[in-house]
């Protein structure tokens, strides 16, 4: 199978995958998120737990966002 056949039919797949799930009522979204693996990020991540344990508020915070969240681990 050329390049050009292959890129065809991965197109084809990937189209027929797409109408299946639009006949169960899905829509595609996609959207930008953080990597999560850049040194930046994890950098920015660190800087901004550091300032929220250092709180005079944190265990009050924290308590807040305990109570409001949906899982509980």
């Amino acid at each position: 199978m050329s390049p050009a056949e292959k890129r065809k039919a991965n197109r084809e797949r990937v189209q027929a995958h797409r109408a299946r799930m639009r006949a169960q009522g899905m829509k595609l979204v996609q959207i930008w998120v953080h990597d999560t693996s850049s040194p930046e990020y994890l950098a920015e991540a660190r800087r901004q737990s550091l300032l929220v344990a250092q709180s005079p508020h944190e265990a009050e915070e924290q308590a807040f966002i305990d109570e409001i969240s949906y899982l509980k681990f």
